[in-house]
């Protein structure tokens, strides 16, 4: 699907969030990216298979209170 030079991961590929966006929905909340993933803005992800990633967002990180 990819046609940049050099090729962005595919959607099975463990980085496939690195793919370039195509389309963009901010209002929605969402991206399509090159390798067919639709990526979330609460990093969750629906594949071009069908099957669907969690959100997957490291901790919040919280300001020590003294």
């Amino acid at each position: 699907m990819c046609q940049h030079q050099t090729t962005c991961p595919s959607a099975d590929a463990t980085d496939r969030e690195a793919a370039r966006v195509i389309a963009c929905f901010p209002e929605q909340g969402w991206s399509l990216l090159c390798n067919g993933v639709i990526l979330f803005e609460d990093t969750g992800e629906l594949l071009p298979d069908g099957s669907s990633i969690a959100p997957h967002r490291g901790p919040a990180r919280h300001a020590l209170v003294a």
